[in-house]
């Protein structure tokens, strides 16, 4: 990974792993979700390259065949802005017009090996049909079970509807302790009851920084002891976790931090960080879960460097 090379001085061969049936399909085939713009005229199409002319389409290579099915291929929608097509683990395809007006809310139901996950259809999901259980299976494989305190007060950032954290208590139990931080409130409320069996699991609206900014100024002494120790898994959107989340998580003194990344350039810059603050890159892996893309997604674990 060039990135790492150059932005964190670590040399590591990385190999991106193709997930299953990709190699296959040649890549096709994949995506679960697709957004749809429509023009004034009513056309209704995804967006020439490198610009916002609608072009009209016949198929969505990329796309899975129940999306294909369901797309409005030379239909046309005046006064809507853009469509959405999700494909959940029901079948069902759901097409969600944008038009500037209240929605009724629509509950989708995803599942991830024998666990399933509701949310809100528009809401945030893994694009590909494989990803959420990639990305479960690595969280689930990276944490160092010698390092891992179920009483600690483990972390969840950036935590959706509660994916990985579901993957940490499935592996550790249902007494595991752990909160899930989003700032979506509506995702939160999905989260809660995703993860209602743990009754050491809780689910909280806050901005990440904000929220370990208020730890770093309100917390216990009992609950810095908790704090001390415990591991974290975090799931930045694409620009990272950045400077002000890394410097309140390296002061927290973790055990471990499981990081997932979608840009390999932010996830270099948090590592270089990490490292300034005494944390070393242990492993990390990358996934293609968008094939015909420049985009690849990583599962990096850091742990305090050896004295």
């Amino acid at each position: 990974m060039d990135s790492l090379s150059r932005m964190a001085g670590v040399d590591r061969d990385v190999e991106v792993q193709a997930l299953p049936g990709d190699d296959e399909s040649d890549g096709l085939g994949w995506r679960t979700r697709v957004s749809l713009h429509v023009a004034d005229d009513g056309t209704v199409g995804p967006y020439a390259s490198r610009s916002h002319r609608v072009i009209p389409v016949e198929s969505l290579p990329l796309a899975t065949a129940g999306v294909n099915g369901a797309a409005p291929f030379g239909q046309r929608f005046p006064g809507v802005e853009g469509i959405d097509l999700v494909a959940p683990a029901d079948g069902h395809v759901r097409m969600l017009l944008i038009d500037g007006k209240p929605q009724r809310r629509d509950t989708i139901t995803e599942r991830v090996r024998d666990r399933e996950f509701r949310l809100e259809a528009g809401g945030f999901w893994q694009v590909h049909r494989r990803a959420a259980e990639t990305l479960y299976d690595a969280v689930q494989s990276s944490i160092d079970e010698a390092l891992f305190d179920p009483r600690a007060a483990n972390l969840d950032l950036y935590g959706g509807v509660g994916l990985l954290a579901a993957a940490v208590g499935d592996r550790f139990g249902d007494t595991v302790r752990i909160t899930s931080v989003e700032s979506d409130e509506v995702a939160t409320e999905f989260a809660g009851d995703n993860l209602a069996e743990w009754v050491g699991a809780a689910s909280l609206t806050a901005r990440v920084d904000r929220y370990l900014q208020q730890l770093a100024r309100e917390a216990s002494p009992a609950e810095r002891r908790r704090l001390q120790g415990a591991t974290v898994v975090l799931d930045p959107p694409r620009a990272g976790a950045k400077k002000v989340v890394v410097d309140a998580l390296a002061a927290l003194h973790l055990a471990q931090v499981v990081y997932v990344a979608c840009d390999p350039v932010a996830l270099a810059r948090d590592v270089a960080l990490f490292a300034e603050r005494g944390y070393e890159l242990r492993s990390v892996r990358s996934f293609d879960l968008f094939p015909h893309t420049h985009h690849v997604e990583s599962v990096a674990v850091l742990v305090p460097a050896a004295s």
